[in-house]
């Protein structure tokens, strides 16, 4: 999982087990992560990971800490499920833009995203991995892509161009597809995006 905002994130909850503990939680902007669990009255660091003893109090603290951390982890965080350096700045882009963030819909496809416009719900983007020979191309390699809107002459256009192909999984007319390796230059891919969501208003 990886913070949403790509940013550094602390979390302080005072009322762990009846207010006996503190907890602590620090993510860095390198998303690494670290805790912190004290016993308020003796200000010991109580180490979870590092305890053998048992028993229904340890296994108290162990819920309410999991507890909170799955909290965060669903509010703060998102699957990390893209690799490219290019799909992830396409995100960031996306999110410091339109302060839209992916929504993974299909469960059965969970390295799949879609991207939409808080006014209307409308899709302006999809970001898959898919194998290569759903392009055309003879290889079964994963790769991560980008389908986004146009108009229909402009997607003729965009077909004659190194880098673009027919839109997967979408109607071919009015989507295209990107593959993020490169191909294609970031800014030349940010604004396409800019005018996917314009046209996502009809």
């Amino acid at each position: 999982m990886v913070l949403k905002k790509k940013s550094s994130f602390s979390y302080t909850k005072k009322k762990l087990i009846n207010g006996d503990f503190e907890l602590t939680v620090k993510i860095d902007k390198n998303q690494n992560a670290s805790t912190e669990l004290v016993e308020i009255e003796t200000k010991d660091i109580y180490t979870l990971h590092l305890t053998d003893v048992e028993g229904s109090f340890v296994g108290d603290i162990r819920q309410a800490y999991y507890e909170v951390m799955e909290k965060i982890e669903a509010e703060c965080c998102e699957p990390d499920v893209f690799k490219s350096e290019q799909t992830l700045n396409i995100l960031e882009y996306i999110y410091k833009t339109y302060n839209i963030e992916p929504e993974y819909l299909w469960e059965k496809f969970p390295d799949n995203a879609i991207v939409r416009r808080k006014d209307n719900s409308k899709w302006f983007g999809l970001i898959l991995t898919v194998k290569k020979d759903k392009l055309g191309f003879d290889s079964s390699e994963k790769v991560e892509i980008i389908d986004l809107r146009a108009a229909p002459e402009d997607v003729n256009m965009l077909l004659k161009t190194a880098g673009f192909y027919p839109a997967y999984h979408m109607n071919k007319k009015n989507w295209f597809t990107i593959i993020l390796d490169e191909s294609v230059d970031l800014k030349t891919i940010k604004e396409l995006i800019d005018s996917s969501y314009k046209l996502a208003v009809k």
